[in-house]
């Protein structure tokens, strides 16, 4: 009878539990950092993170006015652009800095799409089929993704809010992935892979077939 007693209480507490991570925080649509929360400053300019931090990472994904924006540093520089790639929106905060033709380019994951980091120029290698020995060569295909200004004061990072009066192509991924972007899903999935452990520790499989056979016995 106390056995019953212990594992009822076991259950209801596991219970408790589990309804109390569903009941949790949930996320709210502020701008987020993985450096931290992104503030908005008095003159508009938005909060990134600590200087000295990014320079540490490298780089850091942060939600300016909702949208996915990814903050480079490199070779002395901080850089900023929309996060998904102009193509097919694949994850540029994974992509590899490639030097091309001087010019330091974020290479897109997914499709090795070759964008600037000073101009937000697609690159591509293509040749001249009217010089008698044609060799290829860099060109551009104009300004692809949304560029956004980097100002660093008092050792601080801020990101310009973006000018939608003008668009780019970057722009359709930026929207697409607003709410269901890197930043919620990877909230999301911490949140569910929570669950799914406290799920398992209070309610662990059954025993298989043949062990409850014999403890029937």
């Amino acid at each position: 009878m106390l056995d019953l007693i212990i594992l009822s209480l076991h259950f209801f507490l596991c219970f408790l539990i589990a309804v109390a991570i569903w009941r949790g925080p949930k996320d709210v649509d502020l701008p987020s950092s993985s450096t931290g929360t992104v503030q908005m400053e008095p003159d508009g300019l938005i909060l990134i993170g600590k200087e000295d931090d990014i320079k540490r990472s490298g780089r850091v994904t942060a939600k300016v006015n909702g949208r996915e924006v990814v903050v480079f540093y490199h070779e002395g520089k901080f850089h900023a652009m929309d996060s998904r790639c102009y193509h097919e929106g694949g994850p540029l905060r994974l992509g590899e800095i490639e030097d091309i033709n001087g010019q330091a380019c974020i290479v897109c994951p997914w499709h090795k799409y070759k964008i600037t980091l000073e101009t937000g120029e697609g690159l591509y290698e293509g040749i001249n089929p009217l010089e008698p020995s044609p060799t290829p060569q860099w060109q551009s295909k104009g300004v692809k993704q949304r560029i956004h200004k980097v100002t660093i004061d008092n050792g601080n990072v801020y990101v310009s809010p973006p000018d939608l009066s003008v668009s780019f192509d970057s722009d359709y991924f930026a929207d697409k992935y607003k709410n269901s972007g890197d930043l919620a899903m990877e909230k999301q999935s911490n949140s569910q892979a929570a669950e799914k452990t406290t799920a398992q520790k209070c309610f662990p499989p059954p025993p298989p077939l043949a062990d409850r056979s014999a403890s029937q016995c």
